[in-house]
């Protein structure tokens, strides 16, 4: 057992993003053929016009590309919020089919070391496995049947691992909730470094992706956390 770190890597992205992009803007204002469309994409740097397409808000084209990420080391606190953005896919390790007997790793809020409360919190997490093996030796030892209902006494600090699946649309949509201030720590954490994929991926799709205060006036109005400046910093650092 042992406190885990979060950790984002970008696995898969549709190829040539900015071209399926650019192909599906062009496609629903041109009389050319697709094969026409398509040679005149990939004869030229598309940045510019995905640039202007974004611009004007045709995001519904964004749905075409498609971003694959494998994440580490985030608890199942993060895992219930991640799930509320339903326009993705999902893996996720399960605590069904795989046994904790041998421990497992978990998070530990900032708050929480902040207080000089770690070594308690660790504590804490000693005695739940100790308890989820109680459970499990007497509900028939290591197994399906037994892990399922053992995992009833672990913590929302588990630490997990997944895959997650969304499309640039949906991304967008996401960067601008969890990359605010105002979203809880860890998720927002693990948006701004999905964010930094992104933006070394697709520039041109994500050259303005981030919360609502990088581009306008922030929207929580008095629940403001007063900090867009920062926020910039961050984003134009990435």
């Amino acid at each position: 057992m042992a406190k885990a770190k979060l950790k984002v890597i970008l696995l898969r992205a549709t190829p040539d993003p900015d071209e399926i992009v650019a192909l599906g803007a062009r496609l629903c204002y041109a009389q050319a053929d697709v094969e026409s469309l398509r040679e005149r994409v990939e004869a030229a740097d598309q940045q510019k016009f995905v640039e202007r397409v974004m611009g004007r808000g045709h995001l519904s084209v964004t749905e075409h590309a498609s971003f694959t990420f494998a994440v580490e080391g985030v608890s199942r606190a993060l895992l219930a919020q991640l799930t509320r953005h339903r326009i993705a896919s999902f893996s996720v390790q399960s605590q069904r089919y795989v046994s904790m007997a041998d421990g497992f790793d978990y998070v530990i809020p900032p708050s929480i070391t902040a207080l000089g409360e770690e070594a308690e919190f660790i504590r804490q997490m000693e005695q739940m496995h100790a308890w989820y093996c109680q459970w499990q030796e007497k509900l028939g030892g290591a197994g399906e049947a037994a892990n399922q209902d053992a995992r009833f006494v672990l913590p929302n600090a588990a630490a997990t691992r997944l895959l997650v699946t969304m499309n640039v649309r949906e991304l967008l949509h996401f960067f601008e909730l969890r990359c605010c201030n105002r979203a809880q720590w860890e998720i927002r954490e693990m948006a701004w470094q999905m964010l930094a994929c992104c933006k070394q991926a697709a520039p041109a799709l994500f050259a303005h992706a981030g919360p609502a205060c990088l581009r306008t006036a922030c929207p929580e109005g008095a629940n403001t956390c007063g900090k867009a400046g920062e926020v910039r910093q961050r984003a134009e650092a990435l």
